[in-house]
């Protein structure tokens, strides 16, 4: 399904979205919940990423035969995190595998942790890539030493599964540590439930859990998906107001850091209750070029490339280097599309430099490559010009109802 955005301007200022449970947060706690089954989780995402994980944990817990196959289609974090579940659960066979991009996706990193825990993994087609057979048996090791500046989504993996290992877990990374938040959200998750935690220079421990301590969880609204409200405030008349539940202020969640990035936007977050207000200020001081290190938060650059591009700002963003193996290539990807709206973009493995646009091609056609984040960074640029995007089913990914609350504030579609 092609969309057809026609220029938009927010017409109800006073807007109020709510936006379901975060993603990341959801998923790991999942998979706590298929360990620990009188873990109850409270306003859940709805993501397809979510739900093809929810619906993998209850299949194979159903009374069958002890081997499965399960498809995860596009979901990554399912792949990584169902991978490190099933390797601990014994005398089950299990071959997950996914969509055609996903056997391009790596999970070498992980299996060869995995193996040196003492599971039993093995490839099914490309050595390094699923998709991949698991023989769930009793971990007998409990030290692993990974690289520092791989995906979070390897390091939670195992940390997730660390609580029922019999002596716990501990991990050493080695060099510089990618996207620590996410790290600090798993362990803050355990520690809710129990689990007795360290992290220390580049070492985490996690023991076993004894006792459960909290059976009832309420899952903070997803901040990667607040972002493209943000760079739709940012793109806004001075005055729009819009409004996000249920956010909390010490958040878990590294994409939280939208509410200092987009100051730079001129737009003021509040905190009212368990909701945010954006209010687009009057901002003076706008810097000539947006420098940003997103190593913490990189599936916000997206989103911030685009409002750079349509704020007419030059941008130099770093930390980016797990953006090659997302949905797409999300580099290059950004540097097609926005180059065929009449950027002038270059990128490297790891940054994206965008100069100031002197105008905005019109009615030009955002291809999306099957990658959810690409049709919602792009679509507040309707609010500048009338825009295509492509496949735009998409976003059911990790935002089903990202096109109704976009009309219900203004939006127009063709």
């Amino acid at each position: 399904m092609n969309l057809y955005l026609t220029k938009s301007e927010i017409k109800n200022p006073k807007s109020k979205i709510n936006i379901t449970g975060s993603k990341s947060e959801t998923n790991r706690l999942l998979l706590l919940q298929a360990l620990y089954s009188n873990l109850v989780l409270e306003n859940a995402s709805n993501s397809d990423d979510s739900e093809v994980m929810l619906e993998v944990l209850k299949n194979f817990q159903l009374p069958t035969s002890n081997s499965q196959l399960f498809d995860i289609h596009h979901a990554g974090t399912a792949m990584r995190f169902l991978t490190a579940y099933f390797a601990i659960q014994e005398g089950k066979e299990v071959v997950l595998t996914g969509s055609s991009r996903m056997k391009e996706r790596p999970i070498q990193i992980l299996v060869t942790a995995l193996k040196a825990l003492g599971a039993t993994i093995s490839y099914e087609e490309k050595e390094g890539f699923p998709p991949i057979k698991i023989i769930g048996k009793n971990l007998n090791q409990f030290k692993v030493t990974l690289p520092a500046n791989i995906s979070s989504q390897y390091i939670s993996a195992l940390l997730l599964i660390a609580p029922k290992l019999e002596q716990g877990l501990e991990v050493t990374l080695e060099g510089e540590i990618t996207s620590i938040p996410y790290i600090k959200m798993t362990l803050a998750l355990l520690n809710e439930i129990g689990v007795q935690t360290a992290f220390e220079s580049n070492v985490i421990k996690v023991d076993k859990l004894k006792t459960l301590n909290s059976n009832v969880i309420t899952v903070e609204s997803d901040w990667s998906s607040a972002s493209y409200w943000y760079s739709i405030v940012a793109l806004s008349e001075i005055g729009t107001e819009i409004k996000l539940s249920s956010f909390k202020e010490n958040s878990l969640q590294g994409d939280a850091v939208l509410v200092e990035i987009y100051k730079h936007f001129g737009v003021a977050t509040t905190f009212e209750n368990s909701s945010i207000l954006l209010t687009k200020i009057e901002n003076s001081n706008l810097p000539v070029t947006i420098e940003l290190d997103l190593k913490n938060a990189p599936d916000i650059a997206q989103t911030i490339a685009v409002t750079c591009f349509g704020s007419g700002l030059a941008c130099h963003l770093t930390g980016l280097h797990t953006l090659k193996i997302k949905e797409t290539d999300r580099l290059e990807a950004l540097k097609t599309e926005l180059t065929k709206l009449g950027a002038i973009i270059s990128v490297t493995n790891d940054s994206l430099t965008l100069q100031p646009a002197e105008k905005i091609n019109e009615n030009v056609s955002i291809v999306t490559y099957q990658d959810h984040r690409m049709a919602m960074a792009f679509a507040p640029l309707a609010l500048k010009v009338p825009i295509v995007i492509e496949n735009a089913e998409v976003v059911s990914k990790s935002y089903p109802t990202f096109w109704e609350d976009l009309k219900c504030v203004g939006f127009l579609f063709d």
